[in-house]
Order: structure tokens, then sequence, then C-alpha cells
């Protein structure tokens, strides 16, 4: 924490990651794509970082990671392969973003709702358990270890008493095929998680999934939604930037025991391609997705817990 006169400036949130025989990281923050000082001024900014390298030594650390962000809107020549935030302003009503839309985006929206998709905004731990049984069965598909339900009931606990989270469930006859979690701050929000079940992507649940998302931002006020990380160019960039998101790259950087800067590795999600991908990891994965689905839910949160990403 930084003070100024007596006056709270700055604050920096750490929090330590220590692998198995290992020594531990401070990460700001883990499992986000976001974190660093929050500062009322670039030179309070610094004077935290500066204080968090020399703790490393004070506390025997192995590593200091900040994950900071560039302004939206920067030159896009420059952000070629690199991992970006994609942001979209919200306009204050749910008909003009739909007006908003390109009518090829509309009638994608509109496809989804033809094929029998329907689309909730829940609430509760049947929200909870719908959204875990559509992510859980979703990493296990991508070859990753899952968070624990654990974790999820207890970040609900935490916003949903705040009024800071809401929970979006795609269905169709009646089953979860599609779940997004929203956490909002004021007048921005950001979705960390969201997943579909791969037999039913043909019926575009990913669309009707961010327009429920976007329409209920646009009613409770939320004047920018993030829709999280990246790769500029890829897929889910070109996914995310149709609804009118630009994006913002991210500035990860990372100082070793020492307080010596290096440059932060390849952001590469787990479950995700590209990065500094070990030889072993698409063995890894394959023999993930061919796991009992119970077995991947109770071992993947203990692997989980220490990959920060």
């Amino acid at each position: 924490m930084a003070r100024r006169g007596g006056e709270i400036v700055g604050m920096l949130p750490l929090c330590s990651i220590a692998r198995p025989f290992g020594k531990a990281r401070w990460v700001s923050l883990p499992f986000c794509d976001l974190g660093g000082p929050l500062a009322v001024d670039a030179e309070v900014a610094e004077a935290l970082a500066a204080r968090a390298r020399l703790g490393l030594k004070e506390a025997g650390a192995a590593g200091l990671a900040l994950r900071c962000s560039l302004p939206a809107g920067s030159d896009e020549a420059g952000l070629e392969g690199r991992k970006v935030r994609m942001l979209l302003g919200l306009p204050d009503s749910a008909a003009a973003l739909m007006q908003s839309y390109p009518p090829k985006l509309r009638s994608q929206v509109r496809k989804a709702e033809k094929n029998g998709l329907t689309s909730e905004v829940a609430d509760g731990a049947a929200a909870v358990a719908d959204f875990y049984d559509v992510y859980s069965r979703n990493m296990r598909r991508l070859g990753s270890p899952p968070h624990s339900r654990a974790w999820f009931d207890a970040i609900y606990r935490h916003y949903s008493a705040a009024g800071d989270m809401f929970i979006v469930i795609v269905r169709h006859e009646g089953k979860a095929v599609g779940a997004g979690w929203v956490l909002t701050c004021g007048d921005k929000a950001v979705i960390p998680w969201a997943s579909t079940l791969a037999d039913y992507n043909p019926l575009a649940p990913n669309m009707l999934l961010y327009w429920a998302i976007q329409s209920r931002l646009c009613e409770i006020g939320v004047r920018q939604f993030d829709f999280g990380r990246s790769t500029f160019g890829e897929g889910t960039y070109k996914f995310k930037k149709q609804w009118g998101a630009v994006p913002a790259a991210l500035d990860w950087r990372e100082w070793d025991a020492q307080g010596v800067a290096h440059p932060a590795p390849p952001i590469t999600a787990p479950g995700a391609k590209g990065g500094a991908v070990s030889n072993l990891r698409p063995l890894v994965e394959s023999t993930w997705q061919k796991l009992p689905l119970a077995v991947t839910n109770s071992l993947g949160p203990r692997l989980r817990r220490y990959i920060t990403l």
C-alpha cells in the first residue's frame, strides 16, 4: 500500500503461488488477465512495483509477475502475435446495441434462437451447477484441468452478495449447452469464464450467449465489456471483433528473485495452442481428454491451482 501525506494513493495486490518442492512466486494476479498496481499516477505505480521487487529478496521468493494492460485503440500494426484484451463500449439499451451490429451478426443471433436455443440470466446454486457442468466438460475436451467447483462456489458467494456478478445459461430443450460467468465493477464488466458443449456448437450457442450477456449489461448500466484475452488476429480475436470490440495489448512483466527484469513467457492459457509448449503437452492433453469426467473434475483442480493463467 502507498500513502502520500497520510492518504492512500495506491495498492498492489499480490498472491504467493508455490509449486510442490519449489519456492513461491508472487503474481498480480493469478487466474486473471489483469493485475498490477492500482495507483493515482505513474509515480505511485512504479513505487509500488519497486517495493514488490525489494520484497522478493526479503521474502526469498522466486520471482514476481505483474499483469498490466496498455490503452485500447493503440496502433494495431504492432500487435501481430500479441495477447490482447478485447473491449467493447456499450450503449444504454439492448435495442440500440442490436441496431449497432452489422446485419450478418444480427442474423446469426436470430439463427441461434431459430435453432431452438434459449437464454436466461440465472442465479443460485443451480446456476453454478449448470455452469460448472458445461465448463468442466469443455475443459476436458480441451485437455486442460479445470478449477474446482468449490472455487466457483466461493466466487459466487463473494460477488453475488455484492450484486457484482451474474451467470447466463443457454439451453437446448432444457439442457444447459452454454454458460458464461460475468463479473461487474461499476460501469465495467468482464467475462473470465465461458464455455459451450461442442456437440451443440452447430446450433450457435456462443452467439446467443454473448448477445444475452451484452444485452443484460446494457440493462444494468454497464458501459464497457471486456471479452477477455485473445491472440491478435486469431480465431477468438475475430469472434470478439465482430461484436465491435477493439484490442488493448496486455503488458505482462516478470522479475527474478534478484529483482532483475526478464521477458514474460508467451501467454498461453491452459488448453490453448501456441507459445512455449512442452513436447509432452500434446500427449498430456490427448490423455486428459480420454479420462472420465469424474476423474478430471477430481484431479484437475489439484493441478490447476499451480497454473496461474
